[in-house]
């Protein structure tokens, strides 16, 4: 059976660590996709959970983690010892990326170098072994063999390309400029000093790591005393990143039965139904539940409606322990025997250990009716609406919206606006003063700007967003796929948003990948109020700094002055020449070559920026 998780309702930590609680438990790290991520235990959760917020992280792993995660789910235990007995159960049942997995599969992962290639590549590799080479393995899953090669990559700077991109390259790629290849593909290294960094990894993969900061040391030494210092740091910082990896194991017992305990809590009309699973006499986790009920609902009329809809659509354990006793216990306790071909019982007076699980229940379903207090905002809301029409696992957290402005190619701006679940987060905007190639190229102006926000994301300098917005159409929707793409963020979620054919609020049409289509969503959508909100905050954004950056530049602008040179003629100046010290560089025969421009006012432009030389 598939276990469901309790879902964060909010990944704001200020708001999610002033509502948890200070008991054992575990905590669950889950990416933008829902996925688990990582699983971990805590003797107290809130002081462990709020150390992943601090400025500086403890160690590579963490950091990574951290760039991935999305929101966090919690469950509370009575002891620490309950709280590993849980980590181990939902480590075994999630396979979390960033946890010790053991693995019982035939087929293991492995890392591949071949040794035919003068510049060898690192690569992950499943099956026969018959090639010449090096194996490294078996890893315990995929992820893990993912982990370890992007680990290489930054420590090492090995190149993971193809042989057929690494073998037509005529400029270095974006891995080289997030700094991790050294390209080789261009000569940037040569054969001999790309084979130490090939030795250096493979001896990290025989764990033979004294060795390795060993022959680093020295490598370090003679750079410095060289001069090389850019070199020095470099292998100065792969020793200190060597130093801080980490490996983690956990193992467990449990026996027992199957019961599923429940907790109930109401406060201000929201009611939060919490399910404990005990299963074989272990905890594997929790989930809660929101009904909605019409005015005030006590516990038992709560859960007189929630146990037929839950249950019967699903196979009951043999026990269903509730904190109230319920109308119709036996017609629902013989109806969920049938279904579910065992016995099952519904108790509400228990003692030993099953009272243990009902108040745990009890704590947990507090919890997360706090949470749910907490972030119940129409933002959020919004941004539920948002991930409903995304179809997305989880609701999205982050979005960033992207807009150029300019006037006829003349100061190009981008704009890039961030919100949250609690709104604009202002400190992140960023603008972005471009130079197309073409002036008035819209798709090259997006393209750059993306690529520029994006590089950063990739160097872990500003967190990834789950969804991104693009104020155009088909056009910019496939430049920032390439992007993405080039920069391997496929993965996010991708909305182009152009105006209708009226060109009215409310009939914008939303262009996503792999839809030949656009959408339209109802005027009254609350995923579009929240998508007109940004795209309007990220276009007021981009023309106050195109508005800025024009009045600077024609308030310094020498073609003002020029009689017989206006507005549309200028702007032609600036678009064939690139801008203005383009305008200064050009001669004469240059000058007559742009439309509209006379050999007269040619040797006026000229002589403007020329006077002081005698012409």
């Amino acid at each position: 059976m598939t276990l469901p998780v309790n879902k964060t309702v909010e990944f704001d930590a200020k708001t999610f660590l002033s509502g948890l609680t200070s008991r054992p438990g575990t905590y669950r790290m889950l990416n933008d996709k829902g996925k688990v991520v990582y699983v971990g235990k805590a003797l107290n959760l809130k002081k462990r959970v709020s150390s992943y917020f601090s400025k500086q992280h403890a160690d590579v792993k963490t950091a990574a983690m951290m760039s991935v995660v999305c929101s966090i789910e919690v469950t509370v235990t009575n002891t620490e010892a309950e709280a590993l007995l849980l980590e181990y159960n939902l480590i075994k049942r999630h396979k979390p990326r960033f946890n010790v997995i053991l693995r019982d599969d035939k087929s293991y992962p492995y890392i591949y170098v071949s040794t035919r290639h003068p510049f060898p590549r690192l690569e992950f590799h499943r099956g026969s072994r018959k090639a010449s080479g090096r194996y490294f393995g078996p890893y315990p899953s995929t992820s893990a063999v993912r982990k370890t090669l992007t680990e290489l990559q930054k420590l090492f700077m090995i190149r993971q390309c193809q042989d057929s991109y690494f073998a037509n390259r005529t400029r270095p790629c974006l891995q080289y400029q997030i700094q991790r290849c050294t390209a080789p593909c261009v000569g940037l290294i040569d054969e001999s000093g790309y084979a130490e960094d090939i030795e250096a990894a493979i001896q990290f993969l025989e764990g033979r790591n004294r060795h390795v900061i060993d022959t680093l040391v020295e490598r370090m030494e003679l750079a410095s005393a060289n001069r090389e210092y850019e070199r020095a740091a470099r292998f100065r910082d792969q020793i200190s990143r060597i130093k801080q990896i980490e490996a983690e194991q956990h193992v467990s017992n449990s026996a027992a039965s199957d019961v599923d305990v429940l907790g109930v809590a109401s406060e201000r009309g929201i009611h939060c139904v919490t399910v404990l699973f005990i299963r074989k006499g272990a905890i594997l986790g929790s989930r809660d539940h929101f009904p909605k009920t019409s005015g005030e609902s006590g516990p038992r009329h709560i859960l007189e409606g929630f146990l037929p809809q839950y249950y019967l659509g699903r196979e009951a354990p043999s026990e269903i322990v509730v904190p109230v006793a319920v109308e119709d216990r036996l017609l629902l306790e013989q109806e969920l025997s049938q279904r579910s071909a065992h016995k099952v019982e519904i108790r509400e007076k228990v003692r030993g250990d099953r009272l243990r699980w009902l108040k745990l229940a009890q704590t947990n379903a507090d919890q997360g009716l706090r949470l749910k207090l907490a972030s119940r905002t129409s933002i959020r809301g919004q941004f539920e609406a948002l991930g409903e029409f995304l179809e997305t696992d989880a609701v999205p957290k982050r979005i960033e919206c992207f807009d150029v402005s300019h006037t006829s190619g003349e100061a190009t701006v981008a704009s890039c606006v961030v919100f949250n679940q609690s709104g604009a987060l202002k400190s992140d905007y960023r603008r972005f003063n471009l130079k197309p190639e073409k002036g008035g190229d819209d798709y090259g102006a997006m393209g750059e700007a993306i690529r520029r926000r994006y590089l950063r994301v990739a160097k872990g300098e500003v967190p990834t967003p789950d969804v991104l917005l693009i104020d155009g159409g088909k056009g910019q929707l496939a430049e920032a796929q390439t992007v993405l793409d080039e920069l391997a963020f496929d993965w996010i979620k991708v909305v182009a948003v152009a105006k209708g054919r009226t060109r009215k609020p409310g009939m914008e049409q939303l262009f996503l990948a792999g839809q030949s289509t656009p959408s339209i969503l109802p005027a009254d959508s609350p995923a579009l109020h929240l998508i007109q909100q940004i795209r309007d905050e990220a276009h007021r954004f981009a023309i106050t700094g195109h508005r800025s950056q024009r009045s600077r530049a024609r308030m310094t602008s020498s073609l003002e002055s020029i009689s017989g040179l206006g507005p549309k003629k200028r702007r032609e100046l600036l678009r064939q020449f690139g801008g203005l010290q383009g305008v200064k560089s050009a001669g004469i025969g240059d000058l007559v070559k742009v439309r509209g421009i006379s050999h007269s006012l040619a040797e006026k432009i000229y002589n403007e920026f020329h006077a002081d030389s005698g012409t």
